[in-house]
């Protein structure tokens, strides 16, 4: 096994997770079997009960897990599947460590960071590091790991005393490193000292950078990478400029061009693929390549507005985001998204702070001109009213609509309230004392209301079509399909017939018949809701279904898109 670890100096938010993702397809188009794991230093035991205004979205794992959103960047890049172990946080080792303890697996030792603790981080990697990911039954052959944070924090300091401590265990040529630097433009000059202080703090710390890949606005100069080289002592070989791109799916393209698997090929002696696994590699990067060049060519556009309530912090629905990437990229258009909140477009009179008539009316102009519009999923009352007003408006104008989860709820109480003039119909979510004559969206009874943390309906689980007639059914070609949950509520079942009657026809239920799990209006060219979570399966190569319906519609190309579904199933 042969391990390259991502770290990250100067600041937060420096793009690990892209180019820990992006090396780890360089390898898959070699030809290597791939995993990754995320290091997470907070106490949190996983993301689950973090709000997506704090830490970004929630990435749900087909076992369940509730993970960090770089997760989903390696499933989405590597297409591989994920378990809960693949992400690591400082609570999950400590809750690990201190369990151990409490059972006397230490004999009587007092238990301490080092070695205790290192140890139990170092077992953990080589373990979740040999679990099959591309649905064989062969162990991978690379890891790809992304240490979270930034070098130097307090609460990474475990992490990297474990990773000081691994490159030994497993051998110098099984361990190398890439830092991911910041190499700023101050006054219009390129600045090399932050990333020259955060590698003498990385060496202090015994860790050494096999590559610095420098993060950039522009090209860095010959003479920068230079001067990066030598002052880190490392060679001018191993300094890669980073810069930014039109699109993150440029970047694997441009560690190619770097030659970055020439010097890891040398680096790490790997050992040759077989022609036949180098040549499916082969394709998969002709295909990503020519995917680059789809974004870069296209000349026509279309327009979704996303309507959310934590739209001040985009990574909240970067899954969402992706899948519409990935659905515009197979639709050959430029995605535009407008990014509409919820609480200021249902705010007409101004009640919230910071609501001005300008804002509403530009929420407003907003929705009212895209092509399409997307409910995502989301908690908590605040910016329902507007999330409703959206729905009302797509199903009235006819323009093509997806809800998922929460979006998919609103759905149903919207046209409860519009169609079937229930105007108190709602959740038991936002009203808990609703009377049952109007609740129609219920708690599901299974689920654990004792604690936050990992008691939802979680992971993959079946939906299955009903045979109805379903333009989603269509495009799955298939029956039966699987997809991940991360909910709470139901339709209430005592309401499905009267829904029904009114035109919402539910197309799709869980695999016990009684759980709805999509519906669809017939008369209306794509209206649709979902109660599972689809952008979490979105691959580049092949994008989820329900949201490439969407965009299809949006672009006016659902037929085409709908009957060339058989043959542009990727090959990924």
């Amino acid at each position: 096994m042969k391990y390259v670890v991502v770290s990250g100096g100067v600041i937060s938010g420096i793009g690990k997770g892209v180019i820990a993702s992006s090396v780890g397809l360089l390898f898959k188009s070699h030809g290597y079997r791939v995993t990754s794991i995320k290091i997470d230093p907070y106490m949190n035991i996983d993301a689950g009960t973090m709000s997506p205004l704090e830490h970004g979205e929630v990435f749900v794992l087909k076992d369940g897990g509730e993970a960090d959103l770089d997760l989903g960047n390696y499933e989405r890049y590597l297409n591989v599947t994920l378990t809960r172990d693949h992400n690591l946080t400082t609570g999950k080792i400590y809750k690990h460590v201190i369990e151990k303890e409490r059972r006397g697996d230490y004999l009587g030792k007092t238990v301490q960071i080092v070695p205790h603790l290192t140890n139990a981080i170092q077992d953990w990697l080589e373990t979740v590091s040999k679990i099959p990911v591309d649905g064989s039954d062969e162990s991978p052959e690379i890891c790809i790991i992304e240490l979270g944070g930034t070098v130097g924090d307090i609460e990474s300091m475990p992490f990297v005393e474990a990773l000081r401590q691994f490159q030994f265990r497993v051998g110098a040529d099984n361990f190398a490193l890439v830092h991911v630097s910041l190499v700023p433009v101050i006054h219009g000059e390129l600045k090399t000292k932050p990333t020259q202080a955060a590698i003498r703090e990385l060496r202090s710390l015994g860790l050494t950078p096999d590559i610095i890949a420098c993060r950039c606005t522009e090209k860095l100069s010959r003479a920068i990478m230079e001067k990066i080289s030598m002052f880190c002592h490392v060679g001018p070989d191993q300094v890669l400029g980073v810069h930014d791109v039109s699109s993150t799916y440029h970047v694997p393209v441009m560690l190619e061009e770097l030659k970055l698997m020439s010097y890891f090929s040398q680096r790490l002696h790997l050992d040759k693929v077989t022609p036949e696994r180098q040549a499916i590699g082969e394709r998969l990067f002709t295909r990503w390549k020519a995917l680059t060049m789809v974004h870069d060519q296209s000349s026509q556009s279309v327009t979704i507005a996303l309507v959310g309530k934590y739209v001040d912090l985009q990574d909240s629905y970067i899954s969402v985001v992706k899948a519409l990437e990935h659905s515009a990229l197979r639709c050959g258009r430029k995605l535009v998204i407008r990014w509409v909140d919820s609480e200021i477009l249902g705010d007409q009179d101004g009640n919230n702070a910071g609501t001005t008539k300008a804002a509403f009316h530009e929420a407003w102009a907003n929705l009212c001109t895209s092509d399409g519009i997307l409910v995502p999923g989301g908690f908590g009352t605040r910016g329902i009213h507007g999330m409703i007003l959206a729905a009302q408006w797509a199903r009235e104008n006819k323009v093509p609509y997806l809800g998922i989860c929460l979006g998919f709820q609103i759905a149903v109480i919207e046209y409860a309230r519009n169609v079937l003039n229930n105007k108190n119909a709602t959740s038991e979510e936002f009203l808990p004392e609703v009377k049952d004559e109007d609740k129609y969206i219920l708690y599901m009874p299974e689920v654990d209301k004792s604690q936050m943390g990992g008691t939802m309906r979680l992971g993959e689980r079946e939906a299955r079509f009903t045979g109805a007639p379903s333009k989603l059914q269509k495009l799955y070609n298939s029956d039966v399909v699987l997809e991940r949950h991360r909910h709470r509520y139901e339709v209430n079942p005592d309401k499905i017939s009267g829904l029904e009657e009114a035109g919402l026809k539910f197309v799709s239920k869980d695999d016990s018949g009684e759980r709805m799990e999509v519906f669809e209006v017939d008369n209306l060219p794509y209206y649709v809701g979902c109660q599972y979570h689809p952008e979490y399966l979105s691959r580049v190569l092949d994008p989820s279904k329900p949201i490439l319906g969407l965009v299809a519609a949006a672009s006016g190309k659902l037929d085409e898109i709908t009957e060339a579904q058989d043959e542009l199933e990727a090959e990924f």
